[in-house]
């Protein structure tokens, strides 16, 4: 059975904090996995590729819940846990640290929503104000690639940290345009569909949550990495063809029990709406989306230069991906 650890970040290193389910079995290997925040009904795609993945391995994975990103890439530097879920691109960029992302699980997913009563289309959003998250943030990046793409130019693109803040200017009427992550964007057009829309977006490439590991921990674990790599590609084709899976699965394999109510009832129209908006790829990632996080970051500043400036063996190691593909089948 999956393990599910709350750790706590303190100056000796983490703590474990509290176990909500069960701890293995003393002689079976634990393969510890870290990301940011605490696991909902949106993490089932990856818990169930690893319960899988754990009867065709004989492990047991241990999944714990960090403070942030950059907690969860200096827990995998330190070899405090063995693989990272999150975005690994700038550690490795800033400190050349022998670490390699092998595979992509989400795609970035903001959605521009607007006040109809204002804007109906993009030709609308021309000269327009858009309101995103800050300055160098994904968002930022998202709102100059969708200028490009629609062929505008927002009249100003405004700072305004905090997607609850957002929502509430947006309610108010004193803020007419701005993107949201998934879960924000259902409350507020929910709310009142009528005078909350999302304009069409095309599918959005840009990386939001990718599995990275150090380069010894991939060598030395080649048929672990691949093998889990092999169940998410499964565990994602199965999402992107039926949304409802994931809350069935859920019950067969038995995660997450201890959800609450609201939580559980939230997990299929989470997938409903995550589904059609290309969140989940089914190829891996790759080559593709390492050139495309290099366009996606240099956009939103992290990087400096060109696409070409960076090779994607300094940040992937495709092998396990491309083993992968082999025994499952390209999608």
């Amino acid at each position: 059975m999956l393990t599910l650890a709350r750790l706590a970040c303190c100056a000796a290193g983490l703590a474990v904090a509290a176990l909500t389910w069960s701890e293995p079995a003393a002689a079976q290997r634990v393969i510890r996995v870290g990301q940011a925040d605490t696991l909902t009904g949106q993490n089932l795609p990856e818990l169930i590729a690893m319960a899988n993945a754990e009867k065709r391995l004989g492990v047991k994975f241990n999944v714990v819940a960090l403070k942030s990103d950059d907690v969860v890439f200096q827990a995998v530097i330190n070899n405090e846990i063995d693989i990272g879920i999150g975005d690994a691109y700038k550690g490795i960029d800033t400190l050349k640290a022998p670490v390699r992302h092998f595979f992509l699980l989400r795609r970035v997913a903001y959605f521009p929503v607007v006040n109809s009563e204002t804007y109906k289309t993009w030709k609308d959003m021309n000269g327009a104000d858009m309101a995103v998250h800050a300055r160098g943030s994904a968002t930022e990046a998202m709102a100059l690639q969708m200028e490009k793409a629609n062929g505008i130019k927002f009249g100003q693109i405004s700072f305004v940290p905090g997607s609850e803040v957002r929502i509430i200017a947006m309610r108010r009427g004193t803020m007419k345009a701005t993107l949201l992550d998934l879960p924000n964007t259902r409350k507020l057009t929910e709310e009142d569909p009528k005078k909350f829309i999302v304009l069409p977006v095309e599918t959005q490439s840009a990386s939001d949550e990718i599995f990275y590991a150090t380069t010894k921990f991939i060598a030395d674990n080649k048929e672990l990495v691949q093998v889990l790599s092999e169940e998410l590609l499964k565990s994602l084709r199965i999402v992107n063809a039926d949304p409802k899976a994931p809350a069935r699965l859920r019950t067969e394999l038995g995660l997450l029990k201890d959800l609450p109510k609201p939580l559980a009832d939230d997990i299929t129209p989470y997938f409903e709406m995550a589904v059609p908006g290309g969140l989940f790829p089914t190829d891996g990632g790759g080559a593709a989306a390492a050139k495309a996080d290099f366009d996606f970051l240099i956009a939103a500043g992290r990087f400096k230069g060109q696409n070409a400036d960076y090779k994607i063996e300094d940040f992937w190691d495709l092998a396990p991906l491309e083993a992968a593909l082999a025994k499952v089948g390209k999608n």
